[in-house]
């Protein structure tokens, strides 16, 4: 096989991964507005100047549409707030302190226009068992896991203040996170965000 047949199907998928990257940016920033609800077909076409016929063959379903924009949002928060505070804080409190401040950050510079992705989503499929319900819960699960593993570090390490339970702290700093979230995009008050990350610093004791 010559390098020209080899590389024919790499050429081929390659538009339309773009095609499906493209489709998926503007799924997940319409999500946060509009709802994954609201994520039709000619919805989607409309916002990534796509026929309808276009999108239609890169997802099949709107089911699927959905499904594929979690997890579109998912590599999203990854990059801008998990991965970050892996690279520049040291397990235990430096990282949890990084993790809730990328967090907040992500919130403030408005990554996606309605706020958190997986604030939205878990209001809005919170009561509604099904794949979408089931997968929401598991990445929200994956943030929950990891703010309790680095407390738990941190508690081995001597770094939280005396008395403070690893679980406790976990569920406390990530309600102070998406509490903020809310309040920040709800009332467009910003103000807040500085609020939220004296009150993290306050917690870990820093």
């Amino acid at each position: 096989m010559s390098n020209s047949e080899e590389e024919r199907p790499r050429r081929t998928r390659a538009p339309g991964e773009r095609s499906r990257r493209r489709v998926l940016h503007h799924a997940a920033q319409l999500a946060t507005v509009e709802g994954l609800e609201g994520l039709s077909v000619g919805r989607l076409a409309e916002a990534s100047g796509m026929p309808k016929s276009s999108v239609y063959q890169l997802f099949g379903s709107k089911e699927e549409i959905q499904l594929a924009t979690v997890e579109a949002a998912r590599a999203t928060f990854t990059a801008e707030v998990v991965l970050p505070a892996r690279v520049s804080a040291d397990p235990g409190a430096p990282r949890l302190l990084a993790l809730c401040d990328g967090y907040l950050d992500y919130v403030e510079n408005r990554v996606f226009p309605g706020g958190c992705f997986f604030v939205g989503a878990a209001a809005e499929v919170g009561a509604r068992p099904g794949r979408l319900h089931d997968r929401v819960a598991v990445v929200q699960q994956e943030w929950r896991d990891l703010l309790l593993r680095e407390a738990e570090r941190a508690a081995e390490q001597g770094e939280l203040p005396d008395g403070s339970e690893p679980a406790q702290v976990a569920f406390e700093l990530g309600a102070i996170v998406a509490g903020t979230n809310i309040l920040s995009v709800l009332h467009e008050d910003f103000g807040v965000i500085a609020r939220a990350r004296a009150a993290v610093r306050s917690r870990l004791g820093l």
